[in-house]
């Protein structure tokens, strides 16, 4: 295992420049040994695929954003509570993705996904194109079973194919569904708006029992009458959370393949993860469709992408303290 602290350690110091050392999300600790997972509660990992995008690629320069983005470990000045304290986290790396291959990327997401699962911990997954949450739940699925689902989009991603392809960023929830990896009746959709998909996939969504918050329910019920009612659909199972930040309007995340107008805020969605991820029992996460580069102010996103990631550790704290009382 690395410290990427060690040099400052040496001179006294507990905290380090955000702009020098090792990249690892927030100055974790680095390892690529799986032995190195016993004991541990939360292991972030690279995803940095692209090539199943249907606009605008890039979203492979995700995680290394992701990382650099991150801030030191802290007390969240509204929860009261520094998620590096109360949880043991490392940096598990980034899955050895092949480019041009996707068959092969996705078995080794799902590989390294995996060995985080079977250690016991729950894997945070920072992406990467929406195609790699397929593979992420597929290998919390091998413990877990079928799970429930929490999906923040702009779009569905449901179609059975996109561009005539059957794998795609558009397609990961249809095929999760369709296979049995995830139980449709706790399945909850949140902030769609837009012009896709149309009615064959809505037709497919209702037979399956799936929910669907548009952006509309959002705006008129408000985002916490939203999340309580979605964590009474999700209710007791094992669910997992995936997060497309061009859920967010584009005002908050610019640096995104497919934008819409029209989006959440960025208080919401923070928000919305940290409450989440403290209410259900989730076993699995990952931010996606973050593009760091060719777009202006495209750290926005990569920052915002950051604080998702940093509010679900929030919240996965905050539940186990209230369970140990």
């Amino acid at each position: 295992m690395i410290d990427p602290l060690e040099r400052w350690r040496e001179i006294g110091l507990e905290d380090k420049p955000d702009y020098a050392g090792l990249l690892t999300y927030s100055a974790l600790p680095f390892t690529h040994d799986p032995a190195d997972l016993a004991g541990v509660d939360v292991a972030i990992v690279g995803a940095p695929m692209d090539d199943l995008t249907s606009d605008r690629p890039g979203t492979r320069f995700g995680p290394r954003a992701i990382r650099a983005a991150s801030c030191p470990p802290g007390r969240h000045l509204e929860a009261k509570i520094d998620a590096m304290e109360e949880l043991r986290v490392i940096d598990f790396g980034d899955a050895a993705v092949l480019p041009s291959d996707p068959v092969r990327s996705h078995a080794a997401i799902e590989r390294t996904v995996g060995q985080v699962v079977q250690a016991g911990a729950i894997p945070i997954i920072l992406g990467g194109d929406h195609s790699i949450t397929e593979p992420n739940v597929k290998a919390v699925g091998t413990k877990h079973g079928p799970v429930a689902l929490v999906h923040f989009d702009t779009h569905t991603d449901t179609g059975e194919e996109v561009f005539g392809v059957e794998i795609s960023h558009g397609t990961p929830m249809y095929r999760l569904v369709r296979d049995g990896h995830v139980d449709g009746s706790h399945y909850v959709q949140i902030g769609l708006r837009g012009y896709w998909p149309g009615e064959k996939e809505f037709a497919w969504q209702a037979e399956h029992g799936i929910t669907s918050f548009f952006m509309h329910d959002v705006r008129d019920r408000g985002i916490r009458a939203v999340v309580e009612q979605t964590i009474a659909i999700v209710g007791a199972m094992p669910a997992f959370l995936t997060v497309d930040v061009d859920v967010l309007d584009p005002a908050f995340a610019p640096g995104t393949g497919t934008p819409e107008p029209g989006g959440m805020t960025s208080a919401d969605l923070l928000w919305a993860c940290r409450h989440l991820a403290s209410g259900l029992n989730l076993v699995g996460m990952d931010v996606v469709e973050i593009l760091p580069t060719g777009v202006a102010s495209a750290d926005i996103t990569a920052l915002v992408a950051e604080r998702v990631v940093r509010e679900t550790l929030t919240g996965i704290a905050v539940r186990r303290l209230r369970a140990r009382h």
